[in-house]
C-alpha cells in the first residue's frame, strides 16, 4: 500500500522544507510553509468538531490555498469537495447540496458566492480567503488569516486511512440527477503511485500546470507532482499562450500537461520555436483524441522531449492508459496500454473479450476504480460490475495489445477540458416560453474538440432567435456550455420508440 497523500507532503516537507512547491506569478511557497498551512486547516476542522467523512466544498481557482485547504481536509479525514469555478450558482448550489457539504471554502470575490449564500442560508460555515467589509456582511464567516493564525504543533496526523472517502468529483451537474464520483484515500494513493512511475516523476521536475484541479487531470498533476517533492508553477488563464511559454522558459520547467485544446491554442497563436524550451523533459496530453498532425508538429519542434498520450476517466481516480513515448510514431493513434496496478479488457455487449480488431467497449478493473457515486447506487450498479468498470468508451486493439478508441457510448460533450452533460443545456433551454423539444450534441471542432450544438423544436407560432438562446443560457450556465450553433427544426429525428437520434444531429452541421 502507497502512503496516503497527506503522509506524502508531510514527507517531502520534512525531508527538503525549503524546496520550493508552489510558483505563483511572484509568489513562491516552499515545502514547509505549505505544510504549515495544510496543519492549520487540518486544526481549524477539528476544532469546530467536523466528523470523519464531513464534506467541506472548495470554490477557488488554483493557488497555494487550495493546495493546503484539499490536503488539510484530507488530513483531517473530512472529504473534500472541489466545485467547478467556472460555473454558475445554480450548479454549485445543487453540488453543495447533494454532497450535504457542511463548510464552504470559497474566495469571497467570486461572482456567484452573493446567490449561493442568499439560497443556502446558515446551512454552511464559511471560510473567504478574503477579509473585508463585504465579507464580514455574513454570518458563520472565518477568514483565512484567521484560520492559518490558529496555534498548531506542525505535527500532521493523518485520520484516514485507505478505505475511508476522500473525495467527491461532479461530473455533471443536472439539477435532477448529479453525478458524485467518491475516490477513496486508496484510490488516490494508488493511482499517483502508478503515474508517478510511468511518467519517472522525481523530486527536481517543475511542472507548468494550467489544468484546474477540481478536475481529475488536473488533480493527478498536482497530487503527483507533490508526491515526489517537485515544484508546481500555476498559471490560471490561457488567454494569452505567450505567457505560458514565456513562464516555462524563465522557470525552466521540465514538464507541461495538456488538453487537446491546450495544445491547439499554443501551436496555433505561438512559435514554440521562438522560445528556450530545452529545460522541457516531458508532456502529457488527455482528455480526449489530439490529432495526430497537431502531435506531430509538437514533437518535431521539441524533438528531445518525452510525450505521453495518455487516456483514463474521472470513475478511474484518473489514469487507465499511456501509450510510452518511444511507441508514438509507431502506435500513432493509439492510447496506448494500461498503467501500472490497472487491467483494461476490451468487451462485446455480452461482456465477453473481443479478439483483436474487434469493436467492444473498454472495461477496466484495478485499486484506482472508484468506490460508487455519491448517493446513487443504482446508477453505480449500472457501471461497476463484478469489479470492473465499464467506461462506455468504444476501441479496438491490436495485436500487440494497443488501444484504440473509436467513440463514446455516452452522450457526454468533451469541449476543452470539459465534460458536459447534455441535460444540463437542454433543461435550461427547456425554461425559456415557447420550446417545445431540445436536443444538445456535441459536434467536432479542430480546436475543442467539440463545440455544443442545439437542435430546437418550438410551438407553432412562436419564433425565437440564435441570439435569445444564447442570452439565456449566458444568464445559467458557465460560459463554456453556451451552445456555438443554434438550428431550428420542425422535429427531431426519433426511433420507433421516442428516443431521439442524436448521431444525426451530430451529423447534420
Amino acid at each position: 500500500m502507497s502512503l496516503l497523500l497527506p503522509q506524502l507532503l508531510k514527507k517531502n516537507a520534512r525531508r527538503t522544507p525549503e524546496h520550493i512547491a508552489v510558483i505563483q506569478n511572484e509568489r513562491c511557497v516552499c515545502y514547509s510553509e505549505l505544510y504549515s498551512n495544510i496543519c492549520a486547516v487540518t486544526s481549524f476542522l477539528n476544532n469546530r468538531g467536523f466528523e470523519s467523512g464531513s464534506r467541506v466544498a472548495i470554490l477557488l481557482d488554483n493557488s497555494p490555498e487550495y493546495i493546503a485547504t484539499y490536503y488539510g481536509i484530507l488530513s483531517a479525514g473530512c472529504v473534500a469537495v472541489g466545485l467547478n469555478t467556472a460555473t454558475k450558482s445554480r450548479d454549485l448550489i445543487n453540488w453543495i447540496r447533494h454532497s450535504e457539504a457542511v463548510c464552504l471554502i470559497a474566495d469571497a470575490k467570486h461572482t456567484e458566492l452573493g446567490s449561493i449564500i442568499e439560497s443556502l442560508d446558515n446551512e454552511l460555515l464559511y471560510v473567504f480567503t478574503e477579509d473585508d467589509e463585504e465579507t464580514r456582511k455574513y454570518d458563520n464567516v472565518t477568514t483565512w488569516q484567521e484560520v492559518t493564525g490558529i496555534s498548531h504543533n506542525n505535527k500532521l496526523i493523518c485520520k484516514a486511512s485507505e478505505e475511508n472517502l476522500a473525495a467527491i468529483i461532479y461530473t455533471s451537474g443536472t439539477t435532477g440527477n448529479p453525478k458524485g464520483v467518491m475516490l477513496s484515500h486508496g484510490n488516490l494513493a494508488d493511482n499517483n503511485s502508478s503515474i508517478v512511475e510511468y511518467l519517472k516523476l522525481r523530486q527536481t521536475d517543475k511542472v507548468m500546470n494550467v489544468l484546474p484541479f477540481y478536475y481529475s487531470y488536473g488533480n493527478s498533476v498536482l497530487h503527483t507532482h507533490l508526491a515526489v517533492g517537485a515544484t508546481i508553477i500555476l498559471e490560471n488563464s490561457l488567454l494569452y499562450p505567450k505567457k505560458i511559454l514565456e513562464v516555462i522558459q524563465k522557470e525552466k520547467a521540465t514538464g507541461f500537461s495538456g488538453v487537446p485544446s491546450t495544445f491547439s491554442l499554443l501551436l496555433s497563436r505561438t512559435k514554440l520555436n521562438e522560445y528556450d524550451l530545452s529545460s522541457l523533459r516531458y508532456m502529457t496530453q488527455a482528455g480526449g483524441a489530439m490529432a495526430p498532425s497537431s502531435i506531430r508538429r509538437v514533437i518535431e519542434t521539441l524533438p528531445d522531449l518525452d510525450f505521453y498520450v495518455m487516456y483514463g476517466q474521472t470513475e478511474a481516480t484518473a489514469r487507465l492508459s499511456y501509450l510510452p513515448p518511444m511507441e508514438l510514431e509507431r502506435k500513432m493513434g493509439s492510447v496506448g496500454r494500461a498503467i501500472p496496478g490497472v487491467s483494461l479488457e476490451i468487451r462485446d455487449e455480452g461482456g465477453k473479450k473481443v479478439p483483436p480488431g474487434k469493436q467492444g467497449q473498454i472495461c477496466a478493473t484495478g485499486s484506482n476504480i472508484m468506490m460508487g457515486y455519491w448517493k446513487d447506487d443504482k446508477t453505480t450498479e449500472s457501471v461497476i460490475k463484478d469489479g470492473w468498470l465499464m467506461t462506455g468508451d468504444l476501441a479496438v486493439y491490436d495485436d500487440d495489445g494497443y488501444i484504440y478508441i473509436n467513440g463514446r457510448s455516452s452522450e457526454m460533450i468533451k469541449s476543452g477540458a470539459n465534460r458536459i452533460s447534455p441535460k444540463e443545456i437542454e433543461e435550461v433551454i427547456s425554461e425559456l416560453e415557447g420550446i417545445e423539444e431540445v436536443a444538445a450534441v456535441g459536434v467536432p471542432d479542430d480546436l475543442l474538440g467539440q463545440i455544443i450544438k442545439v437542435v430546437i423544436v418550438t410551438s407553432p407560432g412562436v419564433s425565437l432567435k440564435k441570439m435569445q438562446i444564447q442570452s439565456y443560457c449566458r444568464e445559467n450556465l458557465a460560459i463554456y456550455k453556451i451552445p456555438k450553433i443554434v438550428e431550428f427544426v420542425t422535429e427531431l429525428p426519433k426511433t420507433a420508440s421516442g428516443k431521439i437520434k442524436r448521431y444525426l444531429l451530430a451529423e447534420a452541421v
